[in-house]
């Protein structure tokens, strides 16, 4: 049996795509999963599996949710190991800022520096980005919703070909918490 969260992309936000977390909890459920829990209103969920690894464990719910909810959401799946990787790799000094200047975005596949080569980092400070395991991690002191380094990062060539979804820095490190084993 292993722990995962999933992370929804895009839902409960704006006037579109509603998904209520019982909702979602009794969906997880009724595929046969256990310990289903959900976390705020914005689309992460924790369950454990004993089938099938992150990937097929995503695709099963991005099929399942469009099937009962009638609309398309991206999906990530991950362990407690990597997102404890994750957290433990911040290249930033996450235990002196606020959790609304560091957010971690997560990618359904592994980026390179290739797929960033036309941002000037320069151009954008403060605001500072790092590449991770299938991750980036943002500092932006204004918050996310203030950064301009954020939005030209979710530019659609920038993540053409990738699910990317992303945390505040609390939220990633309640997804640890909550995936870890007895947790």
């Amino acid at each position: 049996m292993t722990t995962y969260a999933a992370l929804l992309r895009g839902i409960n936000v704006g006037g579109g795509k509603k998904l209520p977390m019982a909702d979602l909890r009794a969906l997880i459920t009724g595929l046969g999963h256990t310990g289903v829990r959900t976390h705020l209103q914005s689309g992460q969920a924790v369950f454990t599996a004993d089938r099938g690894d992150a990937e097929s464990l995503a695709a099963e719910l991005t099929r399942a949710i469009e099937e009962r909810f009638g609309f398309p959401v991206d999906v990530l799946v991950r362990d407690h190991p990597y997102l404890k990787a994750v957290a433990e790799a911040c290249p930033f000094p996450a235990t002196g800022l606020e959790p609304k200047q560091l957010h971690v975005t997560y990618f359904s596949l592994p980026v390179t520096p290739d797929r960033f080569a036309r941002i000037d980092p320069a151009a954008h400070l403060p605001e500072e980005f790092r590449l991770g395991d299938r991750c980036l991690y943002l500092y932006a002191p204004d918050g996310l919703g203030r950064s301009r380094l954020a939005e030209v990062l979710a530019r659609p060539r920038i993540t053409k070909g990738l699910i990317a979804t992303t945390r505040n820095w609390n939220t990633v490190l309640k997804l640890v918490e909550l995936t870890a084993p007895g947790a």
